[in-house]
């Protein structure tokens, strides 16, 4: 096998993980068939945030949620997600219910 042909049967990735202070973004040479799970494990992001739960982290490609076992392609970058603190639609609800007692608090007696 030549170089050429053992350079073109491998693909150029990156693997993200971010928390509010801090964060990383491992880029990885890996052979084409490679899964986004694999990329993250081969990462080694368990190893430098603690508590980081790979096995049952959501993943992503560039933004979009992908299952584990997707296969990866040329570029893509794989990102790791934290799970939510909070439900964004209590969130939003929460928000509304301010606004509208401080609305009430403003109106005219």
């Amino acid at each position: 096998m030549s170089a050429d042909s053992k350079h073109s049967d491998s693909i150029h990735v990156e693997v993200a993980y971010a928390l509010p202070d801090k964060q990383a973004i491992v880029p990885l040479q890996v052979a084409q068939g490679t899964t986004a799970i694999d990329a993250v494990r081969r990462a080694g992001l368990d190893r430098q945030f603690e508590g980081l739960d790979i096995d049952n982290a959501k993943l992503g490609i560039f933004g979009k949620v992908v299952g584990p076992q997707q296969a990866l392609r040329e570029g893509d970058r794989v990102e790791v997600y934290r799970p939510l603190i909070a439900d964004p639609k209590e969130v939003r609800k929460a928000r509304a219910a301010r606004v509208k007692e401080r609305r009430k608090g403003d109106a005219p007696a």
